[in-house]
């Protein structure tokens, strides 16, 4: 990225109106990417399903590079925004199971179409925009902590035993997702991905106490 590139992330439009087209433009850029991928999403597709002029366009958003790492971060919050309820409460099997539940039934409400926004991305992106690759590593970091986290509390409270590893079954728990969604995508099928996470909450179960299960 370059220098001037950093100083107009770090700024953003100044203005009520310009943060409102900022955010037009950006959400407009999320789901035509991830309906259409990034390569078959133009700058003009963006530009007319943002209802913005080309100069508008490249006002806040001189190159596409920019837009995706706007994209990318618009996805991570939409993502998170729309598990944190049940992502604070991942400190139970009974939590992991709901939140199972929700990942498989808001994949089911979209026919399995399109995966997951940033595994989509990151299929796309990782090998030749290192940029991107950074801030998608990043997201990743903020979930699989939000699933560290609960498992964490679990162990402090007794619930699981001792030889738990809250971060290894963290990162096991999301590597399940990802490929269960990325298999459910292709096979137009969700049972892939239950199956997947199944798996992984009853490895997280062979770790539960007395007090976990009675609680779980």
């Amino acid at each position: 990225m370059s220098h001037s590139e950093a100083g107009t992330r770090r700024t953003g439009p100044r203005t009520t109106k310009g943060r409102a087209t900022s955010a037009r433009i950006v959400e407009a850029a999320a789901q035509l990417i991830f309906e259409r991928g990034v390569a078959g999403t133009t700058t003009g597709d963006i530009q007319e399903a943002a209802g913005v002029s080309s100069s508008q366009l490249y006002l806040y958003f001189p190159d596409k590079d920019m837009l995706i790492r706007a994209v990318i971060a618009h996805q991570t919050e939409a993502l998170i925004n729309d598990q944190k309820a049940l992502l604070s409460r991942l400190d139970s099997i009974e939590g992991l199971r709901a939140w199972r539940d929700f990942v498989v039934a808001t994949q089911q409400a979209r026919g399995c179409l399109g995966g997951c926004p940033l595994g989509s991305l990151a299929s796309e992106l990782a090998d030749h925009h290192p940029g991107a690759r950074a801030d998608l590593t990043s997201s990743f970091a903020r979930w699989e902590g939000a699933i560290r986290d609960g498992l964490q509390l679990m162990v402090s409270r007794g619930e699981l035993d001792r030889n738990a590893d809250p971060a290894y079954l963290a990162m096991a728990l999301l590597a399940a997702l990802q490929g269960g969604m990325l298999l459910a995508q292709t096979r137009q099928d969700t049972s892939v991905l239950e199956a997947a996470l199944d798996a992984m909450i009853e490895r997280v179960a062979l770790h539960a106490t007395n007090r976990g299960r009675d609680t779980g």
